[in-house]
């Protein structure tokens, strides 16, 4: 597929827009991918690793999904080279058609704010855990009201995150996202040395599973995972901010962040699995005893992970709302990357999804619509793009037909996932 032609690198070239020369090192893309990937899904695991019905059910759906996974992600760099288009969105417009490049807007703001609001949700989670511990109280009524999680998290969200969310281009978040995989590189390791030191006040729960209790709930697991995983909407936006953009590259480096988070996943889940076995909560920190200064450590360096990933969400997110703002503006519209529409698409983002965050109570039922939502970025758009891209590229007949029979079936899978996660979580809710 890298291979291309003097008539697709025209296209390619008349269909880009002006943008600023891309200055993202190959270690910075890894970084990033791993770091959007590397979210509050990573909680999740151990869970998914009990629905799943035991470790040997969990590797082999993760096996499965990791080859949809990473050829989600080569199938998006080929069709960005194919198209020249610098977003997700874009992408899918040029190659697909405006019909189904709205229906991928639609979904990428929904998926993104509800993602936002979860992340800040599980920010103010930890925090709330943080100062029940720095300031114990018999009566929560009696705590002071600087303690409040309306106030904590509003403060965070305008001293921090606000100002994380303000850089133009997504290669600034490098830096961050360095830190942020270190932090939840720190939880596994949390994770794994508890299940062989095993503290004081760690109950045991010794039930296992012996094998998944039906084949259904071996398939609710793939929501867990899309969103854990969820590093394609990034996908187009990193690989067009590469310095090197030849797609053999861009294999190498997708793959190396895939296995990355993959092995950090896998120790997570197993090893939170079998130290509490049918007990294990859906938030794996809740397991815990409160008191542990290790967990305490934990919750604090997981809710900077969180910090740290917030920023590349609210930039895919604005960067739909952008393209918006372009296409709506009748004559010559102000450059919609500039200060004085970034920041104010900025700024609504922070504070439209901080009140849904404190208004909410409650995102366990939301968490297996927005893995169903990822399922369109991850198996369904890619599917599509790489169908369409086939009426573009000259290719031999032979590799013709078995690229569009992987699209086929990467649409396919998707349906399956979405469709049974949407069904699951409905069910849930009545």
């Amino acid at each position: 597929m890298e291979g291309q032609t003097a008539e697709s690198r025209g296209l390619a070239e008349k269909a880009s827009p002006a943008a600023a020369p891309p200055s993202l090192s190959s270690l910075g893309a890894v970084f990033i991918l791993m770091k959007s990937a590397l979210g509050a899904g990573l909680l999740n695991f151990p869970w998914a690793f009990h629905q799943a019905g035991g470790l040997a059910p969990a590797f082999f759906v993760e096996l499965v999904s990791l080859v949809f996974l990473v050829s989600g992600l080569l199938i998006l760099g080929y069709a960005a080279s194919v198209s020249g288009q610098p977003t997700y969105q874009s992408v899918v417009h040029w190659l697909c058609g405006p019909s189904v490049g709205k229906l991928c807007e639609a979904c990428f703001i929904i998926n993104l704010l509800m993602i936002s609001v979860a992340f800040l949700r599980v920010i103010g989670d930890q925090l709330e855990k943080l100062c029940d511990f720095l300031l114990p109280s018999a009566l929560p009524a009696l705590q002071p009201w600087y303690v409040d999680q309306r106030f904590t998290l509003t403060l965070l969200s305008i001293l921090v995150i606000l100002p994380l969310s303000t850089p133009r281009e997504i290669g600034f978040q490098k830096y961050t996202s360095i830190l942020g995989t270190l932090a939840a590189c720190y939880l596994t390791l949390v994770i794994m040395v508890q299940y062989y030191f095993w503290p004081q006040g760690l109950v045991r729960e010794p039930h296992f599973l012996q094998s998944p209790s039906s084949w259904t709930s071996v398939f609710s697991v793939f929501p867990t995972i899309c969103f854990g995983f969820q590093c394609h909407e990034a996908a187009v936006s990193i690989y067009c901010s590469m310095r090197n953009q030849h797609l053999s590259h861009w294999a190498l480096v997708s793959t190396l962040s895939l296995l990355a988070c993959c092995l950090i996943y896998t120790l997570t889940g197993a090893y939170g699995f079998l130290t509490f076995g049918a007990g294990v909560s859906a938030d794996i920190l809740m397991s815990y005893p409160g008191n542990d200064v290790v967990v305490i450590v934990a919750r604090v360096l997981f809710a900077v992970s969180i910090v740290t990933v917030y920023p590349i969400v609210l930039f895919l997110g604005r960067s739909v709302l952008q393209d918006f703002w372009k296409r709506s503006c009748c004559r010559a519209p102000p450059d919609p990357s500039g200060l004085g529409v970034r920041m104010p698409l900025t700024i609504s983002w922070v504070a439209a999804t901080l009140t849904m965050a404190l208004l909410l109570p409650d995102l366990g039922e939301v968490i297996g619509i927005i893995g169903g939502i990822s399922s369109f970025f991850i198996f369904i758009f890619p599917g599509l793009c790489l169908i369409c891209a086939m009426d573009i590229e000259p290719l031999g007949p032979g590799l013709k037909c078995c690229l569009e029979l992987w699209g086929v079936a990467s649409v396919l899978v998707g349906t399956f996932i979405f469709g049974q996660s949407t069904v699951a979580a409905v069910l849930e809710l009545f």
